[in-house]
């Protein structure tokens, strides 16, 4: 069981920055990889950003390309998304997740996630 705590959301103005942070409570993220999906209202969950099962790579949604980073701590205990030129449409509740290494799956689904932090809301105001 994988418990992930997220913080450091909140309400910023557009053009402004934040910070995500996603903790693995008691253990490192070994095994797993880790990315960010948000759900605006009214709105599916959408993929944000990841790491690709071996660690060594990225992916983004084009939406945040450019402007959001994934990176992580050299213990393997935090993941952080550095959110850059924020927009109005940013503005949703920020998910942490973790899908397993051992098996091939999609990194832009929802569904291929095994755990979930509770989120954390993010409001851009313009």
């Amino acid at each position: 069981q994988v418990q992930l705590i997220e913080s450091g959301g909140g309400l910023v103005q557009a053009g402004g920055s934040l910070r995500l942070s996603c903790v693995a409570s008691g253990r490192t993220f070994s095994g797993y990889a880790m990315g960010w999906f948000r759900q605006a209202p009214g709105k599916e969950r959408e993929f944000v950003a990841c790491f690709s099962r071996d660690g060594g790579s990225t992916f983004y949604a084009d939406s945040v390309k450019g402007r959001f980073t994934i990176s992580r701590d050299v213990a393997k205990t935090t993941v952080f998304l550095q959110m850059n030129s924020l927009k109005p449409e940013d503005t949703a509740v920020y998910y942490c997740a973790a899908r397993r290494i051992d098996r091939r799956s999609s990194y832009y689904i929802a569904g291929n996630y095994d755990y979930w932090g509770q989120g954390t809301q993010v409001t851009v105001s313009s």
